[in-house]
């Protein structure tokens, strides 16, 4: 996956407070379709499940981004590492020429 399409799906907990205070639709925003629409048909569980979400939305944003946070690790560290593999080369050549 491409970093900066990673990036882009990282999701804000202040944007998802917006979206459940105007909207219910915090479920909608962090990509929970299923979720959303069980919501909306039982009215936020009448009204008990939208008050769970008002305390634990930092903790459904987090469980969103995790991954996101991992997999952009991941290409990153790929990327030091090839960067240095190519300074060590580069080194290598170096060497080797003045030795010559």
């Amino acid at each position: 996956m491409n970093k900066n399409y990673l990036q882009s799906q990282i999701k804000s907990t202040n944007t998802a407070y917006v979206f459940w205070f105007f909207l219910g639709a915090h479920y909608a925003y962090l990509g929970r379709w299923g979720t959303q629409i069980v919501y909306w048909l039982t009215l936020g569980g009448l009204g008990f499940w939208a008050l769970i979400d008002l305390f634990s939305m930092r903790s459904k944003v987090e469980k969103h981004n995790l991954p996101l946070f991992n997999q952009i690790e991941k290409i990153e560290n790929a990327e030091k590492e090839s960067e240095l593999n190519r300074h060590l080369a580069v080194v290598s050549a170096i060497s080797g020429k003045a030795q010559n």
